[in-house]
């Protein structure tokens, strides 16, 4: 048995809560990887995971070695890193928001690669939050409020928003003028689930950050579809005021209550534990900080201190 092989096998597993989603990972056939565990458990003299029928739990033992392989594995990789001639290389598997990834990251994916031609990039678009650790990507780029206490997350900045519409929904709806208004107006509905409640129209006034409710013809549960409605006239959007400049330029989006906008939206990086020492998650995060203080117009973002 390889040992350090096995602790890895069992980290995934702990990760993915799953035997074959864990051997596809290790790239092991699912019977080898039960045959692995119960070696490295007969080794160590204990049960490590308790199974059933429907899912996995780690034993007392088994949280115990898991924290411990944790920072065995991470002291290991960190280590071969100092020892390889080049850490960048590799594949560098990430999920990014379907908007960002369209506006701000491929057009300058030519420039990483020219920089770094060895690392090859596997890239998730989603507005949806993933389990980086069950799909065994590598690092996120996460827009909002963050929630995971078992990644490592690096604030690189802020996104300001603005309030849009466009001139047909002006034409037929009128430009509102304050907030009592937006009572007699439409907005396009935003729900990460459409299987949740619809998100409220947001703002800011003195310093707190306030919403109120609007109806909605159409709810939608992806940037881009909601991009799309606000562009097709179906009712008013906020969003990331990167994401207006060219509609706005174009005459395609008009701002509407610049008075009353919504809090600037956080953009962070997470990865998890035992991927703080790779190279190329760190040049990925560092680019990626680049692109972001660097490419967008003045007031389009606010970098972190």
């Amino acid at each position: 048995m390889d040992l350090i092989q096995a602790m890895r096998l069992f980290v995934k597993i702990s990760d993915s809560g799953s035997f074959t989603r864990a051997a596809e990972l290790m790239q092991l056939s699912r019977p080898v990887a039960s045959t692995t565990l119960q070696q490295l458990e007969s080794h160590l003299g204990t049960r490590l995971l308790s199974r059933t029928t429907r899912h996995l739990e780690l034993t007392g033992d088994g949280r115990s070695y898991y924290a411990h392989c944790q920072r065995l594995l991470a002291d290991l990789d960190k280590t071969a890193q100092l020892f390889r001639e080049s850490g960048l290389q590799g594949v560098l598997r990430i999920d990014v928001p379907t908007r960002m990834a369209r506006s701000l990251i491929a057009p300058h994916l030519p420039a990483f690669f020219q920089r770094y031609p060895d690392i090859h990039i596997e890239m998730g678009m989603s507005d949806h939050v993933i389990d980086l650790l069950r799909e065994g990507v590598d690092c996120v780029l996460r827009v909002g409020a963050l929630h995971e206490d078992r990644l490592v997350s690096k604030r690189l900045g802020l996104l300001p928003q603005g309030n849009y519409a466009s001139p047909a929904y002006i034409r037929q709806w009128g430009k509102p003028q304050s907030l009592a208004e937006l009572s007699q107006h439409y907005m396009v509905g935003y729900s990460r689930s459409l299987s949740e409640q619809t998100a409220c129209w947001e703002y800011m006034e003195n310093g707190e950050n306030l919403s109120l409710a609007m109806p909605a013809r159409i709810t939608v549960n992806n940037a881009e579809s909601y991009l799309a409605c606000g562009l097709a006239g179906l009712g008013l959007i906020q969003v990331p005021a990167y994401d207006a400049a060219l509609y706005l330029a174009s005459g395609e989006l008009i701002e509407v209550l610049p008075q009353y906008q919504a809090a600037a939206l956080p953009v962070s990086v997470l990865y998890p534990y035992q991927r703080h020492s790779s190279q190329r998650v760190q040049v990925f995060v560092a680019w990626m900080s680049g692109i972001l203080a660097g490419e967008l117009a003045a007031g389009c973002f606010i970098p972190a201190v």
